[in-house]
């Protein structure tokens, strides 16, 4: 009996590990996820780049722990008397046995409240069709003058201009100065936008700010400036903070750009039409890869949260292959679609030159050049011959002249009838000329004697 109950007692007998080991098990399994608000002290921040502090309110105060993994994504990095408002799992540190909270997501205690506010506002508006696409009005398609409300003395309107003197310095601005911060900001921005629409004097309006925190974009959330946009005639290009930032008047207006600068290039127009293409192609691209980066890191930080008690290395090497998998795609058809567009636009430079009016203006005078040598050559040799030709006549007639004839030492006889070719036709005391090479000889007939 005694050995039996000493047996029965051992199995019951917890070691300190084993205790901590499953205490944090129910912990973690009773509070996989929870929300929590508190003030940060104690913060420390080693090399190792996890964060650790502690969250206490006016009674109480919890150990708690932040790995870099979640960390990174943090918007700011706190520090001690800090509000925040944190997404947690309760766990343990079993080496201690302290009890300890593991943050996921933090943010400012404010930030929280406000999202709620901004759902709902988001869920009230879309549900009166202020979002929907087939109210949304196209940009024109020739933009000559812009209207911008903003601060004019902000960040945005220096972007804004930077990148429409670049682009197209033949656009007109009309600034319409207003407030972009604070509790009657958005009464501002709507007289505004009333004033530029009575107005009527702009193709089209920017309506944004710089970047800043949830509080100071705030106002772009009021319901009343959702409407005036949604009432405006104008289209009304929304601008406001950064890319990650979001806002009711992004929704509400009929394009929303990421940041002012990038506003302003929707409105200025690009003379290179395949720089312009080629540009769009790249943008597509990389948001697609933005947005799949997005994805897949979202899902590591849900199989991070799911096996906290695994080692996910290897998942983590995966899934960075794929991603360099994934780069490696992307550059390679970024690379073929420019190397398409290069052939494409030499063979149209090539086309362009064959049928350039100068080369064929060139090709023509260098034909007429060649005919004009043959011609002077054919003049030459027709002219050539007709020389020789004509010295041949001159040596002929020259050969049978009469004067060549009493050069040679003969005579001719003439008498007033003419030339004395017989004895018979003349008489006794007749008077005869005898022409020789030199001169004339004037004779007389003695007497004729005719051959017997």
């Amino acid at each position: 009996m005694y050995s039996q109950s000493n047996s029965a007692a051992n199995q019951n007998v917890y070691t300190v590990s084993r205790l901590n080991r499953e205490i944090r098990t129910i912990l973690e399994r009773g509070f996989a996820s929870i929300v929590l608000s508190g003030e940060i002290s104690n913060f420390v921040a080693p090399a190792s780049g996890h964060w650790y502090f502690s969250l206490k309110d006016d009674k109480s105060q919890v150990r708690a722990a932040m790995w870099r993994g979640n960390n990174r994504y943090a918007k700011f990095r706190p520090k001690d008397g800090d509000q925040v408002q944190v997404q947690a799992r309760v766990s343990l540190y079993e080496p201690r046995g302290d009890y300890q909270v593991i943050v996921e997501q933090m943010e400012a205690a404010g930030e929280g409240a406000l999202k709620q506010e901004f759902e709902a506002l988001k869920m009230r508006l879309a549900a009166q069709g202020l979002f929907s696409s087939t109210h949304k009005k196209p940009l024109p398609t020739t933009i000559n003058k812009v209207g911008v409300i903003t601060s004019s003395t902000g960040a945005a309107i220096k972007d804004i201009l930077t990148v429409l003197q670049r682009r197209a310095p033949q656009l007109e601005v009309v600034i319409y100065p207003c407030q972009v911060q604070g509790d009657t900001a958005h009464q501002g921005i709507i007289d505004k936008l009333q004033l530029a629409n009575a107005r009527n004097e702009v193709d089209v309006l920017i309506v944004g700010r710089g970047g800043g925190s949830l509080e100071d974009l705030w106002c772009f959330n009021n319901e009343q400036l959702a409407h005036a946009i949604f009432n405006s005639q104008l289209p009304v290009i929304s601008a406001v903070g950064h890319e990650i930032d979001t806002t009711i008047s992004d929704f509400v207006a009929d394009i929303r750009a990421a940041t002012p600068s990038a506003a302003a290039e929707l409105v200025s127009p690009d003379s290179n039409q395949l720089k312009q293409t080629i540009q769009h192609q790249k943008q597509r691209l990389y948001s697609a890869w933005r947005h799949q980066l997005h994805e897949r890191s979202q899902l590591l930080q849900r199989l991070q949260s799911r096996l906290a008690q695994q080692h996910p290395a290897n998942q983590l090497m995966q899934q960075q292959q794929r991603l360099d998998e994934l780069q490696m795609r992307l550059h390679h058809a970024m690379e073929g679609r420019l190397s398409h567009q290069q052939r494409q636009l030499n063979q149209l430079n090539m086309r362009m030159q064959r049928a350039n009016p100068g080369t064929q203006v060139a090709a023509a005078k260098y034909q007429l050049q060649q005919l004009s040598t043959r011609l002077v050559t054919v003049q030459k040799e027709q002219l050539y011959q007709a020389q020789s030709q004509l010295a041949q006549l001159a040596a002929r007639l020259d050969s049978i002249s009469p004067l060549a004839v009493l050069a040679r030492g003969y005579s001719i006889t003439k008498s007033e009838q003419g030339i004395v070719k017989s004895v018979h036709q003349v008489q006794p005391q007749q008077q005869l000329t005898t022409v020789v090479a030199d001169g004339e000889i004037m004779t007389q007939v003695v007497c004729v004697q005719p051959k017997s």
